[in-house]
């Protein structure tokens, strides 16, 4: 059984530590007992969770209702973030049901994408990525980082070509 503090009228959600601080499980183990948190539990696909972290969601959801609504929204972007062409009315949509939630979070992650629309259609309509890009650029930083700023330019260069 998962119990629950009673939230203030000043707080409209429940934050991380106090839904982690005022939280226990069956056999008095708490959500921190678990790698990764709650957060891991929403993000994971249900088909991937293990059988007792799958029970715990339903806990957790049972117990809060909004959990469950939050978890509802969580599942259902996560469905169109493979790369298709309907995802843009798909997002559109789904930006409009989260408005219509009482989840001000959620309200805030939805402001962010559209400040960043074009990209972030882009992202979910289009095969194409920059991840090659960004994985030369970190490997870049980490060789630069190494070298402390010791040597040159030449030797940053004879690094990264040979590596």
């Amino acid at each position: 059984m998962v119990i629950f503090r009673r939230r203030s009228t000043r707080t409209p959600s429940i934050g991380r530590r106090d839904l982690l601080r005022h939280s226990q499980v069956r056999r008095n183990r708490s959500l921190q007992d678990f790698r990764g948190g709650p957060a891991r539990l929403l993000l994971t696909y249900p088909d991937r969770l293990r059988d007792s972290d799958t029970q715990l969601v339903q806990e957790l959801t049972a117990a809060c209702p909004e959990l469950a609504e939050l978890a509802r929204h969580v599942r259902s972007f996560a469905e169109f973030l493979t790369p298709a062409d309907g995802n843009d009315a798909k997002l559109t949509a789904w930006i409009t049901t989260v408005r219509a939630a009482d989840l001000p979070h959620l309200h805030g992650f939805a402001n962010g994408i559209e400040l960043d629309r074009d990209a972030v259609t882009a992202a979910l309509t289009l095969p194409h990525h920059n991840g090659r890009t960004e994985g030369v650029n970190t490997r870049t930083k980490r060789i630069m980082r190494q070298m402390h700023g010791r040597a040159g330019f030449e030797l940053l260069r004879r690094r990264i070509l040979l590596q």
